[in-house]
């Protein structure tokens, strides 16, 4: 049987590539003979990917709660990838940079855009019910997001606004964490005491949470657009997709918490508490926290009214009634 000469040039290419593996080029030839025809459910890992839907209780609607939040695990999966391919990219340009913000966005909208499922997918007593055989789990204790906003911007960004400026990015990487913004949603109101979903969140994830403040130690997403020639820097389409993506995660996700909370938690001038015991009202608005990963790109005036206008018409809306 006489080979086509393309398929020549291709096994010469593949013998090229296989001669230092310390095997030969038959023994790779030999393995794609035997191997299987590949199917989607075994790439996708289907029937493995639709066992993880565990739920707890009897309730129909525990179903939605959990896949969805599985999902947006995914997606946060999907953001710290593109994260870190800005963070190593060795010759770092505008466009490259941009483009990589602009996938980050697109999948925080869609997470946003979809977490209608949360706020009016799920019937409100069944969700009060099976939320008490969850305890004392939070979507508070959520790893991936609290990486995405390490890898976003430096730990003096991220500590709470009331008190961000009694530190400096002299101040330990130790210190700054420990004063971190979210640490505050885990604080028992009553007692003052960490809440055991806080205990149980530090104790599985301070180390790695510490090991990647000091991996991107003047290396976040925002050390790599501040060292960016100023022609980079001031690159409109750039400096669009930064202010989203500080829009998109630290004020509109945040808003779609809130809007859940409020459709769950409360109910005649009355707040049930979160599982977990987290006091979501003190630490979900953003006009509370007022976290920016990049602060530089935006003034004064929108920094000092930052989420500001949506929280107080729902808490006016919420005296009213």
């Amino acid at each position: 049987m006489e080979i086509k000469p393309e398929i020549a040039e291709r096994i010469i290419k593949l013998e090229e590539k296989f001669k230092n593996s310390g095997q030969d080029m038959g023994s790779y030839l030999d393995g794609l003979l035997y191997d299987r025809y590949l199917s989607y459910w075994d790439y996708i890992e289907v029937d493995t990917l639709l066992s993880l839907q565990k739920t707890n209780t009897h309730f129909p609607d525990e179903m939605i709660f959990i896949t969805y939040h599985q999902i947006t695990e995914l997606y946060f999966k999907l953001i710290i990838h593109e994260q870190k391919q800005i963070i190593e990219s060795a010759t770092l340009t505008a466009s490259f940079f941009t483009e990589k913000l602009n996938r980050i966005n697109r999948y925080f909208r869609i997470l946003i855009d979809s977490f209608d499922v949360m706020i009016k997918g799920m019937e409100r007593e069944q969700f009060l019910k099976f939320r008490m055989a969850l305890l004392p789990a939070s979507g508070f204790q959520s790893a991936q997001f609290r990486m995405i906003e390490l890898y976003s911007t430096p730990l003096e960004n991220l500590v709470s606004a009331e008190i961000r400026n009694d530190f400096s990015e002299k101040t330990s990487i130790d210190e700054l964490y420990e004063n971190i913004y979210w640490k505050k949603g885990g604080i028992d109101l009553e007692t003052g005491e960490k809440t055991l979903t806080l205990k149980q969140f530090e104790k599985r994830y301070t180390p790695r949470f510490l090991r990647i403040a000091n991996a991107v130690y003047e290396n976040t997403i925002y050390h790599r657009y501040l060292k960016m020639h100023e022609d980079d820097r001031n690159d409109k389409d750039l400096v669009k997709a930064m202010r989203n993506l500080d829009v998109n995660v630290n004020i509109n996700w945040l808003l779609m918490h809130m809007g859940a909370a409020y459709r769950y938690l409360s109910k005649d001038k009355e707040t049930v508490k979160a599982t977990g015991g987290t006091n979501w009202k003190k630490f979900l608005p953003p006009s509370f926290q007022r976290i920016s990963f990049f602060p530089d790109l935006w003034s004064k005036e929108e920094k000092e009214n930052w989420g500001k206008q949506w929280v107080n018409h729902t808490f006016n809306t919420e005296n009213k009634k």
